[in-house]
């Protein structure tokens, strides 16, 4: 059995939380938040702490923490085990135990309402020791199956990628069913182009799934959108437009 203590209590870790629990090879010791309460559904299956001073021996502890806090979290930790945050943009050196150190960083979108499947979720690992990474190989493996070794250099592009990919994808979603809203529109009329767009990229490459007005270099088209849209909208679609039409000719 690996035993492991999670520090933290938000949505990641929450997350990690019952993803442990249903592992038969791993045996989650502890978890240390600031506020009890904010687990109390948990009470029942785990050993919670306030103190992070006295954290029970483990030989994974896993900081699941704001990025800002990191630095200062590992610093008051004092344990012989191996040592881990699951930022996207944080090095592995912000940890401030260096006896044994590294990243244990998820690839997905967490929600609180929402239940991952760790299956399809992307393991993003990192350590200074070959015997760390084997360690964390099979923490990964334990509740799920894609695993890649991602140092701290590749792991702050990738989250810019993941940036563009999630978070920007699904402010567009955002401006599309506001329109939508306003004009008397179901949003979920594009719900089919939606899930045909995003699965278009697993079988090509973004460039080669591009489509649209920009792509055709489409002016008459183009200014039709531009004269429907409000200011907002307007210099979002211009900016979006130019990006497509610039990447075309390169």
């Amino acid at each position: 059995m690996i035993r492991v203590s999670i520090i933290g209590g938000g949505k990641v870790a929450n997350h990690l939380i019952n993803a442990f629990l249903g592992a038969s090879n791993i045996q989650l010791i502890e978890v240390f938040v600031r506020n009890t309460n904010k687990l109390k559904e948990h009470k029942s299956q785990i050993n919670i702490t306030s103190n992070l001073q006295k954290l029970k021996d483990a030989d994974l502890y896993i900081i699941a923490v704001s990025d800002d806090a990191i630095e200062e979290v590992s610093s008051k930790i004092s344990v012989e085990g191996l040592i881990v945050h699951t930022s996207g943009t944080v090095s592995l050196k912000a940890i401030r135990n260096t006896n044994r150190r590294g990243v244990f960083y998820l690839l997905q979108s967490f929600s609180n309402n929402k239940k991952v499947d760790f299956k399809e979720v992307p393991f993003c690992l990192e350590t200074e020791k070959s015997k760390d990474l084997k360690l964390l190989e099979e923490v990964a493996l334990a509740i799920g199956q894609k695993i890649y070794h991602i140092d701290s250099k590749q792991r702050s592009y990738l989250h810019v990628a993941a940036v563009f990919v999630n978070n920007f994808t699904n402010h567009l979603y955002s401006v599309g069913n506001e329109i939508c809203k306003k004009n008397n529109i179901p949003f979920e009329i594009l719900f089919p182009l939606i899930e045909e767009t995003a699965a278009k990229v697993a079988i090509l490459s973004p460039e080669k799934a591009q489509t649209g007005p920009a792509l055709r270099n489409d002016i008459n088209t183009i200014k039709k959108h531009l004269n429907v849209l409000d200011d907002k909208h307007r210099e979002l679609y211009k900016t979006i437009t130019e990006s497509i039409i610039n990447g075309k000719k390169l």
